[in-house]
C-alpha cells in the first residue's frame, strides 16, 4: 500500500523531522455524521478513519437471556485510500480484514462491562479514507470514542443507567527502523521496520494485545521493553487526546 506523496524528511530522517518518541498530529472530531450518535473521524497524521458505533437492541444468538451485551467491530479499507487503488471485499473480508476486527473487538469490549450493558450489541464500524500506516491503532483509538458517545447517548436517554465503559483504550504502533526505537510508524517507515509491533492499552495502565514480529531482523527482550516503554508514553498521550476530544463537548 502506497499513500498519497510522502511527506519532506527532516536531518534526523523522520518524516516532517518528528523526534523518535513523537507522535503524528492527532485529530479526534466528534459527531462528524449526524445519523448515529457515536461518530468520530480520527486522524493520525496522513492515516484518516472514520469510526461509527450502531447500538442495537439485541445480542447474538449464543448470548441471549444471559444478561449480557456485546461490543464487536468491523473494518474496512476504501478503494482509493491508497495511491494504488484496492479492490472492494465484494466476497466477504479477507484474513487481514478479519484479523484487525478482532483485534478492536477484543480491545474495546477490553475496557468494557459487558454485563452493565444488558441485552445491546453495539457494532464498532471503522472504515479507513487514507492509509498512511497505522490504520488499526487509529481505529481502535477513534473507535473508542465513538463507543464512548454511543453509551453515553443511551444514559441520556434513560435506557442506560450509566457508561459501561470502565476506563480508556487506545493504541500505538511502534517498531525498529535503522537500529532506532521509534513511535506511531507512517508508511515510508513501517515498510522498512526491522521489527514492527502494535500494542494496545488501557487507561488502567494494563495492556490488551502487544502484536510484535521481527520483519527484517530479530530483536532481543531489551529491545523489546524499550518498545513497550515508547508505545506505553505514545498510549498516555493518546488517552489525553481522547480524554480532551471528550471535554470539548
Amino acid at each position: 500500500m502506497v499513500p498519497s506523496p510522502d511527506p519532506p524528511s527532516r536531518p534526523n530522517g523522520r518524516p516532517n523531522g518528528r523526534k523518535d518518541d513523537e507522535l503524528r498530529l492527532i485529530r479526534l472530531a466528534r459527531r462528524y455524521t449526524t445519523i448515529v450518535p457515536g461518530s468520530v473521524l480520527v486522524e493520525f497524521g496522513g492515516t484518516r478513519v472514520f469510526c461509527t458505533a450502531s447500538v442495537e437492541e439485541s445480542v447474538p444468538s449464543w448470548l441471549r437471556g444471559g444478561g449480557r451485551g456485546w461490543v464487536t467491530a468491523e473494518y474496512s479499507m476504501l478503494p482509493a485510500a491508497t495511491q494504488e487503488r484496492k479492490r472492494r471485499e465484494r466476497n466477504g473480508a479477507g484474513g487481514r480484514t478479519k484479523e484487525i476486527e478482532r483485534l478492536i473487538g477484543r480491545s474495546l469490549r477490553g475496557v468494557t462491562d459487558l454485563e452493565a450493558m444488558g441485552e445491546l450489541q453495539v457494532t464498532v464500524d471503522c472504515d479507513v479514507l487514507q492509509a498512511d500506516g497505522g490504520t488499526r491503532t487509529a481505529s481502535i483509538t477513534g473507535g473508542w470514542v465513538a463507543l464512548h458517545d454511543a453509551f453515553e447517548a443511551r444514559v441520556a436517554a434513560g435506557s442506560l443507567a450509566a457508561n459501561p465503559i470502565r476506563t480508556t483504550c487506545a493504541a500505538v504502533s511502534v517498531g525498529i527502523v535503522g537500529g532506532r526505537p521509534l513511535l506511531d510508524l507512517e508508511y515510508v517507515e513501517d515498510v522498512k521496520a526491522d521489527v514492527d509491533m502494535n500494542v494496545v492499552m488501557t487507561g488502567d495502565g494494563e495492556f490488551v494485545e502487544v502484536q510484535g514480529t521481527a520483519e527484517g531482523a530479530t530483536f532481543s527482550r531489551k529491545d523489546f521493553g524499550v518498545l513497550l516503554d515508547l508505545a506505553e508514553k505514545g498510549c498516555r498521550e493518546l488517552f489525553d487526546h481522547q480524554q480532551a476530544a471528550l471535554a470539548a463537548g
